[in-house]
């Protein structure tokens, strides 16, 4: 059998299963939010064309409008000034959108610590255990936070502004810089911590993997069902022309 005849089989067996990382979109969808003297996103809007009625007796249909990084969604280089001149959504390689996966479990020093940030030492620590990472693949970071389902709970204002976990600036560096990952993925609203506006450089994660070339894919939700290492992720943005980034629905392939 080929290899796509065998993963056919594998899917209609069960042998793979397919793993939804996408949070639903709605009106409910938690957004980024920014200071009030900064452009906004929209939050995601239906306006109904027809529904089995006098304007379309047979269909039903739907205009909408959102935001490019409105819930699960997939960071273009071309989003940050620093990856300004690099692909836009539209131009990504379509062969990052099928790309290995490893999962790094910080669910327990999120719990105790909601501004915990993953540092070099601790990818260091991972790939001691459980191998290197794979060439071109994605570091999905598991941090509990897509319990979170509030627009409330997910930005978690705190005294000191936003509160959420994220990827320390070195980290980021290394991994945008150094690493062999096309990029990474998280549960929070986006792929920086609440506190990376005072990093050096602010929003190190957008700053260093858009200006590399790289990608970032946030609001990820079920990653506790998926292994330390061998799951596939399935991630296809709309191939919006000059878009900055896209909705998107990611699913992972996991072996049973």
């Amino acid at each position: 059998m080929s290899v796509l005849s065998n993963l056919t089989s594998a899917l209609a067996s069960g042998t793979v299963k397919v793993v939804d990382l996408t949070a639903p979109l709605s009106s409910e969808t938690p957004l980024l939010e920014l200071p009030p003297e900064f452009g906004q996103t929209a939050q995601f809007q239906f306006e109904e064309i027809s529904k089995y009625d006098d304007r379309g007796p047979a269909w039903y249909w739907n205009n909408f409008r959102t935001g490019e990084h409105t819930g699960t969604h997939f960071d273009a280089p071309i989003h940050w000034v620093t990856g300004q001149d690099k692909d836009d959504i539209s131009e990504v390689p379509v062969a990052a959108f099928v790309a290995p996966a490893v999962v790094i479990d910080v669910t327990s020093e999120v719990e105790a610590d909601p501004n915990f940030v993953i540092e070099k030492s601790h990818l260091d620590a991972f790939q001691e255990e459980h191998g290197a990472f794979p060439e071109g693949g994605w570091l999905l970071c598991r941090t509990g936070w897509s319990s979170r389902t509030t627009q409330e709970e997910m930005i978690n204002n705190t005294e000191t502004g936003p509160t959420s976990p994220g990827m320390s600036s070195e980290c980021a560096q290394w991994v945008a810089e150094e690493s062999v990952l096309q990029g990474i993925g998280v549960e929070t609203i986006g792929t920086d911590a609440g506190a990376a506006h005072s990093f050096e450089p602010p929003f190190p994660c957008h700053s260093f993997f858009l200006g590399a070339n790289k990608y970032g894919l946030a609001q990820l939700q079920n990653l506790d069902q998926l292994p330390a290492t061998g799951a596939v992720v399935v991630a296809s943005p709309l191939k919006i022309v000059e878009g900055s980034g896209s909705p998107v629905r990611v699913l992972a392939l996991v072996e049973n």
